[in-house]
């Protein structure tokens, strides 16, 4: 469900609380471990609803460092790809700045792939434990940057969290801003 839309320079910014698995989009991103092993959250909803393609494409990349993005098909679901973000576990250390990396990248390998709608969970702010408040800060501030600064194929960036939580800061930093952005 949609609960908020925002221009940024003739591109979109959603709002949407839902199942991101559901997405109809170029890219979904997902909130990965280094190891790329889709167990728990919302990588293994991404893995179980996709199909094993996903895991199996992930294990012959191996490894993805903090604050980097990897990518694979989207095997059964409704995108063309899978964007695996690695963000940062609470209490390792720099983590603001991994965090920005770690959306960054996620959106400049979209940029790379052509894609022109991309589903984005708030990576890090669940089973890493990064706090719902300062992470949804970080990655709503990436988002509008680049949108605002390096989208050229990327129109619409959908925030996408299956908790109405997460969803609530997102909203309170979209009725922050006082007009749509051009």
């Amino acid at each position: 469900m949609e609960l908020a839309k925002k221009r940024i320079n003739n591109k979109t910014l959603t709002v949407v609380l839902g199942d991101i698995t559901e997405e109809e989009v170029d890219a979904i991103v997902n909130a990965a471990n280094s190891y790329l092993k889709h167990g728990g959250g919302v990588a293994g909803a991404i893995v179980r609803k996709g199909g094993k393609v996903i895991q199996e494409e992930s294990d012959k990349i191996g490894y993805c460092p903090v604050g980097s993005a990897v990518y694979t098909s989207a095997g059964n679901l409704k995108a063309k790809y899978v964007i695996h973000a690695v963000g940062p576990q609470w209490g390792e250390g720099n983590e603001d700045e991994k965090l920005k990396s770690a959306v960054l990248s996620a959106l400049k390998l979209a940029e790379e792939l052509k894609c022109e709608k991309v589903a984005l969970p708030a990576i890090s702010t669940g089973i890493f434990g990064f706090p719902k408040d300062r992470g949804t800060k970080i990655i709503f501030d990436t988002c509008i940057d680049f949108l605002k600064n390096q989208a050229r194929s990327v129109k619409e960036i959908r925030l996408c969290n299956i908790d109405k939580e997460t969803c609530d800061y997102f909203l309170k930093y979209v009725n922050e801003l006082q007009e749509d952005l051009r």
